[in-house]
C-alpha cells in the first residue's frame, strides 16, 4: 500500500463524519454561510491563504442572487450558528463560496480544483429505508436538501487540502481550490471566473459522484454530453376582479402563466442534436372567485451546443409573450442561469496506475451524460487560456435519482474520489 493509499485509509472515518454534517447542514446558493464559515475555518487551520466575499467572487456576475429579506434571515441564522462577525460582514448579500490556496514556493504546474457547496429546496425522505434517516443525520433544514452529492463533494475537496497540508514539502507548483456557491441552476461558476482565478491555470480538475450509476472504484476520466441551458424566471402582471360581478374588467395572468407552460413543451425539438425545455415550477391565483392578477413561472431551456440551445431560448421568449399578449397580460423574463457545452482534454487521468490495495478498480475514458453542468464556465475558461480541464465521475449505486428526496450515495466513493485527486496532484512533486 502506498503513501497515497495509507492515507486515505487514515482519513476514512474523518471523510464519513464530515459527509454527514454537511449533509444534516444544508443551504442554498447563495446562502451558504454556514457552509463556507466551516469550510473556511478547517482550512484556516491548515495553513491556506483563503479568498472570502468579493474577495473570491465577482459580485456583479452572480445570477439568480436570492432577495434582500431571504439573505437576511439566512444571515441571521447563520450567526446564530456561530458563524463569526468578520466572517458575516464579508459574506453577507449573498457573497458565499470561498477560493483557498497553496503555493509550495517551488517551480511547478499551477492546478485548480472545483467543489461544489450549494443544496436544494427539497424536502428530504424520513424513512428507516434512507440511511441519513435511519443514521440520524438528516437534514436540519425543512425543505433544503443535500439531494445532488455535493455534500460529498465538500468533503473530497476537504480530504484533499488535509493531504497537501501533510505532504507540501514533497509537492511543486501551486494549488487553487474553488469551493463554489450557486451551482444548482447554474449560477455562482460565471462570479469566480470573472475575479480571474483561472487564467493561469494549468490542469483544472472537478468531477461528481454518481450522475450515471457505476460500481464503486470506477471512474469516468471525462464526460460527454453535458447541455448549453438558461434559466429564466418570468413574471406575469394581470389585473384582478370579481370573477362573478365583473370578470371582463379583470386581465387573467394565471391563465397566461398556464398557457405558456402547456405551449412551451410545443416547441419543436432541433434536428441537429439535443435540445430540451422544463418548466419546474408555476405559481398563481389569489381565490376562487377571483381574476388572477400575477403568474409566475420557473423553467429552463438546453441543448447540444449553445446554437441550439439559443433556438430553444428564442423560441421560449416568443411563446411567453404570446402567451401573455393572448390574455391581455405583461410578462416580465429575467435571466438567471446559465451554463455552456464541455469538452474534455483526453488522458488527463493518464497518470493514475493500475496498483494493489488501490481504491480505484477501473478508469473508463468517457462516460455519457445529459444535463447541465455550469462548470463549463471554469473548463472553458482553463482551455481558452492554454490550460487542460476535465470532469470526471465517481461510480455509486443511485437508488433514487439525482435531485430525489430519497438520493443518497455510496459512502465508499469519497475514499475512491480523495485517491484520485491525490495522484492527480503527483504531477508536481519531488523526488
Amino acid at each position: 500500500m502506498n503513501k497515497e493509499q495509507q492515507f486515505v485509509q487514515t482519513i476514512q472515518n474523518q471523510l464519513m463524519q464530515w459527509r454527514r454534517w454537511f449533509h444534516q447542514h444544508p443551504e442554498l446558493g447563495f446562502m451558504e454561510y454556514y457552509t463556507t464559515y466551516t469550510i473556511g475555518k478547517e482550512l484556516e487551520a491548515l495553513g491556506f491563504t483563503l479568498h472570502i466575499g468579493q474577495g473570491a467572487i465577482a459580485s456583479s456576475s452572480r445570477y439568480g442572487v436570492p432577495a434582500a429579506h431571504l439573505l437576511q434571515q439566512q444571515e441571521e441564522k447563520a450567526a446564530s450558528l456561530g458563524v463569526e462577525s468578520d466572517w458575516m460582514n464579508l459574506m453577507k448579500g449573498g457573497h458565499t463560496g470561498l477560493v483557498a490556496t497553496w503555493d509550495t514556493g517551488k517551480e511547478g504546474e499551477h492546478k485548480a480544483f472545483r467543489f461544489d457547496i450549494d443544496a436544494l429546496p427539497i424536502h428530504e425522505t424520513e424513512s428507516e429505508a434512507h440511511l441519513p434517516y435511519s443514521e440520524g443525520f438528516i437534514s436540519s433544514n425543512p425543505g433544503v436538501m443535500h439531494a445532488c452529492g455535493h455534500d460529498g463533494h465538500i468533503t473530497i475537496g476537504l480530504g484533499l487540502a488535509h493531504y497537501i497540508a501533510a505532504h507540501h514539502s514533497e509537492l511543486t507548483g501551486s494549488f487553487t481550490f474553488l469551493f463554489q456557491p450557486a451551482e444548482e441552476g447554474g449560477r455562482g461558476a460565471k462570479a469566480m471566473v470573472d475575479n480571474g482565478w483561472l487564467t493561469d491555470v494549468d490542469s483544472f480538475y472537478t468531477g461528481h459522484l454518481g450522475i450515471t450509476p457505476m460500481n464503486i472504484g470506477t471512474i469516468a476520466a471525462g464526460v460527454e454530453g453535458f447541455l448549453a441551458s438558461t434559466k429564466l424566471n418570468v413574471h406575469f402582471k394581470g389585473e384582478s376582479s370579481h370573477a362573478g360581478m365583473k370578470p371582463e374588467d379583470g386581465r387573467n395572468a394565471l391563465l397566461a402563466a398556464a398557457t405558456a407552460s402547456t405551449q412551451l413543451y410545443t416547441i419543436p425539438r432541433h434536428s441537429e442534436g439535443a435540445s430540451r425545455v422544463n418548466v419546474g415550477k408555476l405559481e398563481a391565483g389569489n381565490g376562487r372567485n377571483i381574476i388572477s392578477d400575477t403568474g409566475y413561472l420557473e423553467l429552463e431551456t438546453r441543448g447540444v451546443t449553445g446554437t441550439i440551445n439559443d433556438y430553444m431560448l428564442q423560441e421560449a421568449k416568443r411563446i411567453i409573450h404570446a402567451s401573455a399578449s393572448m390574455y391581455n397580460v405583461e410578462a416580465t423574463i429575467e435571466f438567471v442561469g446559465e451554463s455552456e457545452g464541455i469538452v474534455c482534454d483526453e488522458d488527463m487521468l493518464a497518470s493514475i496506475p493500475p496498483e494493489e490495495d488501490s481504491y480505484i478498480n477501473q478508469i473508463l475514458p468517457s462516460a455519457k451524460v445529459s444535463g447541465s453542468e455550469d462548470a463549463s464556465f471554469m473548463i472553458n475558461e482553463v482551455q481558452a487560456h492554454g490550460g487542460k480541464a476535465t470532469y470526471m465521475l465517481f461510480g455509486t449505486a443511485l437508488p433514487f435519482n439525482h435531485h430525489h428526496p430519497s438520493f443518497d450515495f455510496e459512502e465508499d466513493a469519497l475514499s475512491v474520489a480523495l485517491e484520485t485527486y491525490i495522484h492527480l496532484l503527483q504531477g508536481g512533486t519531488t523526488t
